[in-house]
C-alpha cells in the first residue's frame, strides 16, 4: 500500500510542478526533455547493480520498453495538442478514464475477480473522474472533426498502463525495476532531444536555465511516479484495485491541489466527483477484504 500511496503523491506532485511551469512561463518543450534525463538519471542512481548497455538491449522486455518509451512522449504532444484545440477539462478526462483499459485488460487477461460491488465502484470511478475533471460550467465542447484528439488520448494512456502491466507482470525481474523504468525514458529522451535540436537549430527558440531548473523539478517526480506503480502493481492488492484508486486519487490529489496552492475555482460537480472518488475508492476496498 506504501507504494500506491507514494504513485499518486509521486503523479499529483507532477500536476504541481505543470502549473509551476506555466506560471514562471517556462517552455514546455525544452522542460520535457530535461525531465526525461533527469529521470533516465534518477533510474541510474537508483538501480541497486552495475549494468552495461548489453544489459539493456539483451533484456526481454527491451522492445516493450522501446515502444513505451516512444508512447510516453507521443501521448504527451498530443495532450499538450488536445488542450490547444479542446481544452484542459478534455485532455483531463482522456485521460483519467483510459483507466478503464487496463482494469478490464487485467480482470480478463489475468482473470482477476470481477464483483458486483467491485464493478459498481470502477462506474463510480469513471463517473467520478469525469465530473472532477470537468472544469467549464458547459462541459467538454469539442470542435467538429477534433474528436479524434481526445480518443488518441485515451487509448494512448490506457495502453501505456496496459504495456507497464503486461511487461512487469511477464518480463521485468524484481530487482530490475530501477532498470526498465530508466530505459522507458531513455528512448523518450532520444525522440525529446530530436525534436529539441529542431527547435534550437532551426527554429532558434532559446533555451535558458529556467527549462533546466524546471525539467528537473518535472522529472524527479515523473520517474516515481512510474517506479512506485510498477512496485504497487506487485505488492497485495490486485491489479484493477491498484489501477482504479491510482487514477482517481490523482485526480482528486490533484483538484485539492490546486485549490490549496494555486486558488483553483472548483464547481460544484467538481465537489461531486470528489465524493463520488472517495465512494469508489471505499468500495473497491471493501472487495479486498
Amino acid at each position: 500500500m506504501i507504494y500506491l500511496l507514494l504513485s499518486i503523491l509521486s503523479s499529483s506532485l507532477i500536476y504541481v510542478v505543470f502549473k509551476l511551469l506555466d506560471k514562471f512561463n517556462i517552455r514546455i518543450s525544452y522542460a520535457i526533455v530535461i525531465n526525461y534525463l533527469t529521470a533516465v538519471v534518477a533510474g541510474y542512481l537508483g538501480h541497486s547493480k552495475s549494468f552495461e548497455l548489453e544489459t539493456i538491449t539483451s533484456a526481454s522486455w527491451f522492445w516493450g520498453a522501446l515502444v513505451l518509451g516512444v508512447l510516453f512522449i507521443t501521448v504527451f504532444n498530443l495532450m499538450a495538442l488536445t488542450t490547444k484545440i479542446n481544452g484542459l477539462s478534455a485532455v483531463s478526462v482522456a485521460s483519467k478514464m483510459s483507466l478503464s483499459i487496463p482494469i478490464v485488460f487485467v480482470i480478463f487477461y489475468y482473470n482477476e475477480s470481477a464483483s458486483a460491488l467491485k464493478i459498481i465502484a470502477i462506474v463510480l470511478a469513471l463517473i467520478a473522474v469525469y465530473l472532477a475533471s470537468v472544469k467549464d460550467k458547459k462541459g467538454i465542447s469539442l470542435q467538429k472533426g477534433s474528436i479524434i484528439f481526445p480518443v488518441l488520448v485515451f487509448f494512448g494512456s490506457g495502453i501505456i498502463e496496459t504495456g507497464i502491466k503486461f511487461l512487469e507482470q511477464n518480463y521485468v525481474a524484481q530487482d530490475d525495476v530501477a532498470l526498465f523504468s530508466m530505459t522507458l525514458f531513455i528512448f523518450a529522451s532520444i525522440i525529446g532531444i530530436v525534436v529539441s535540436l529542431y527547435l534550437l537549430l532551426v527554429k532558434k527558440i532559446k533555451f535558458t536555465y529556467k527549462e533546466l531548473l524546471g525539467g528537473i523539478a518535472l522529472g524527479i517526480p515523473n520517474y516515481y511516479s512510474v517506479y512506485f506503480f510498477i512496485q504497487a502493481l506487485r505488492g497485495n492488492l490486485d491489479s484493477a484495485t491498484v489501477f482504479l484508486i491510482n487514477n482517481v486519487a490523482i485526480v482528486m490529489l490533484s483538484t485539492l491541489l490546486g485549490i490549496a496552492l494555486f486558488k483553483e475555482k472548483i464547481l460544484r460537480k467538481n465537489w461531486i466527483g470528489i465524493a463520488l472518488a472517495v465512494v469508489s475508492i471505499i468500495l473497491v476496498a471493501l472487495t479486498t477484504q
